[in-house]
C-alpha cells in the first residue's frame, strides 16, 4: 500500500476570473494553464503571481522548492486573473503548509492575498444609461 500525496485544493475570484489551484509534492514546477510560469508573456501579471512564492519561500525555507502548482484560471482580464490565480496560491499554501507563521506572513505583507474580492459589475437598470445614471433634463 502506497502513502498518499499530500494535496491542497484552492479557488478564488477577482472581477470575473476564477482561479482554482492545485498544490502537490512534485518537481518544483508552476503552471498557468499549462504554461509555465516563466513562458508567461505578462511581465507585471508574472510578479504578481510570484509574490505568494517568494513569501512562502522566505518563511518556509526549501520546502516550497520541491511543490507543483498547478493553476487553472478563466474569465475576466489579464490582471483579473493574475490576481485571482495570486489569492487561489496564497490560499493554497497555507492550506498545503499548515503554518500558521506563512498566514501571518502573507496577512501583514497585503491582506487582499487571502481574502477574495467580492466586488462585482452593478448591472445596468432600464430607461438609465447605466446602474446609476440618469437621462439629462434640460429646462431652458
Amino acid at each position: 500500500m502506497t502513502a498518499k500525496k499530500k494535496l491542497a485544493i484552492a479557488k478564488a475570484k477577482k472581477k470575473n476570473a476564477v482561479a482554482r489551484v492545485r498544490i502537490k509534492q512534485g518537481k518544483s514546477s508552476y503552471k498557468i494553464n499549462g504554461v509555465p510560469i516563466e513562458n508567461y508573456n505578462n511581465e507585471l501579471a508574472r510578479e504578481t503571481l510570484m509574490i505568494p512564492i517568494t513569501i512562502a519561500t522566505q518563511i518556509l525555507g526549501e520546502k516550497t522548492s520541491t511543490l507543483d502548482i498547478d493553476v487553472n484560471v478563466s474569465g475576466g482580464g489579464i490582471m483579473g486573473q493574475a490576481e485571482a490565480s495570486q489569492v487561489a496560491v496564497a490560499k493554497a499554501l497555507v492550506e498545503y503548509s499548515g503554518s500558521d507563521k506563512l498566514k501571518k506572513a502573507l496577512l501583514d505583507y497585503d491582506r487582499t492575498l487571502l481574502v477574495d474580492d467580492v466586488r462585482r459589475k452593478e448591472p445596468k437598470k432600464y430607461l438609465r444609461k447605466g446602474a446609476r445614471g440618469r437621462p439629462q433634463k434640460s429646462y431652458r
